[in-house]
């Protein structure tokens, strides 16, 4: 019930919809007095604001996961780098977009 009221708090458009449906869950998680359910408001009560924050602007933390993961990988591939700056700047480099000069010249040579 709680898994499906969450999922239908997300899908909310406003921001007070949203509120008040979170609220409710956090009303049912109290009443339960299960440890679990109380971790769990718990975990609510602290993060609401950016939760209910997801209504308006709708933004998935994707992209920031695959940066991490691609800041480990590194991290991993070249255990020992030099300096900070080196492992920085392999990041840097990692995250640049492949350049050709001319695409419709290097087309004929692939």
């Amino acid at each position: 019930m709680i898994k499906e009221k969450l999922t239908y708090a997300y899908s909310l458009g406003t921001e007070e919809e949203m509120l008040s449906e979170i609220q409710s869950i956090i009303d049912i998680c109290t009443e339960t007095r299960n440890k679990h359910f109380l971790c769990f408001r718990k975990l609510l009560v602290n993060h609401i604001e950016g939760i209910v924050s997801h209504a308006t602007y709708n933004i998935s933390t994707g992209k920031i996961e695959g940066i991490n993961r691609k800041i480990k990988r590194l991290r991993d591939l070249g255990y020992g780098y030099p300096d900070d700056e080196y492992f920085f700047l392999k990041i840097i480099d990692s995250s640049r977009k492949k350049y050709e000069r001319h695409p419709s010249l290097h087309r004929n040579f692939r």
